[in-house]
């Protein structure tokens, strides 16, 4: 049937109305729905890199950045800087060990601390001292010392790790440097994990040395580089560890130091054994 003129205008308005007001609540949610959408993707990459730095960083870095990215990662993520209220610390900084060696494993052992007082206060880096962050050359310089047949002490490893950028200034030492810092002063050095037991034993048993990087337990409450010095015939483990005389003393469960060695670990660790 026909429509007269006034009611096709009326349903000509409703109709335009009905469009509007479809187009104004479109608005509206577009409106409501961008700030949250921007929320939950900004969110969704705080998280992704929160909990994939690394891959993250791989999308910034390639080839030898990336590996430098890595290092600084894994080296800051053990600080090790000692604590020097620790009576550890405190007995060390008030010695001189001057003399000092192990003769009960395989391999008679120079024995350097980092807090000896002839040195702990020397500067390491910019940002540190040998005894406060030294773990590192001074681990190195009692491998070094004992095996080359040539005393170099943590002060000449210390000056050589910082001008050849293997200090991680605020934290203590790349772990590079020791793998690279023995070959510079003419050691064998190859890297070890935590599941080849037995190849550490042999190591030590034949006369090598291991440098191990520990995380928080019986020997740090972050980061430190200890010697593994030698084997008993029990299979107990022997150390050298830097800042602490009486922990060289004892001896120690190989199931522990496996336990409490870095996860962490870069360059080839958390043991590196080293031999002439």
């Amino acid at each position: 049937m026909a429509i007269d003129p006034v009611t096709a205008k009326l349903i000509a308005k409703a109709a335009i109305k009905a469009a509007t007001d479809e187009e104004a609540r479109k608005k509206i949610v577009i409106i409501i729905l961008i700030p949250v959408i921007s929320v939950l993707l900004i969110l969704t990459m705080f998280t992704y890199i929160i909990t994939h730095p690394l891959d993250f960083l791989s999308t910034i870095f390639s080839g030898n950045e990336l590996t430098q990215v890595t290092e600084m990662h894994n080296d800051f993520s053990l600080d090790q800087n000692v604590d020097t209220t620790d009576s550890n610390y405190k007995v060390s900084y008030e010695t001189d060990y001057s003399g000092i060696t192990f003769s009960n494993g395989s391999t008679k052992v120079v024995y350097f601390n980092q807090a000896d007082k002839r040195w702990a206060d020397i500067p390491y880096g910019k940002t540190g001292t040998i005894g406060k962050s030294g773990c590192g050359p001074t681990s190195l310089a009692i491998a070094v010392s004992s095996l080359s047949g040539k005393t170099v002490d943590p002060v000449q490893i210390s000056k050589w790790a910082y001008e050849n950028g293997y200090r991680c200034e605020g934290n203590g030492s790349y772990h590079s440097l020791i793998p690279q810092g023995a070959k510079a002063f003419g050691l064998k050095a190859e890297g070890c994990s935590t599941s080849e037991t037995q190849r550490i034993v042999d190591a030590l048993a034949t006369g090598k040395l291991v440098v191990a990087i520990m995380e928080k337990g019986h020997f740090t409450k972050g980061g430190h580089f200890i010697v593994l010095r030698g084997v008993t015939s029990e299979g107990k483990i022997l150390v050298a560890d830097p800042v602490s005389k009486s922990r060289s003393d004892q001896e120690w469960d190989l199931s522990l130091i496996l336990n409490e060695a870095s996860i962490h670990a870069s360059a080839g660790g958390p043991f590196w054994i080293l031999s002439r």
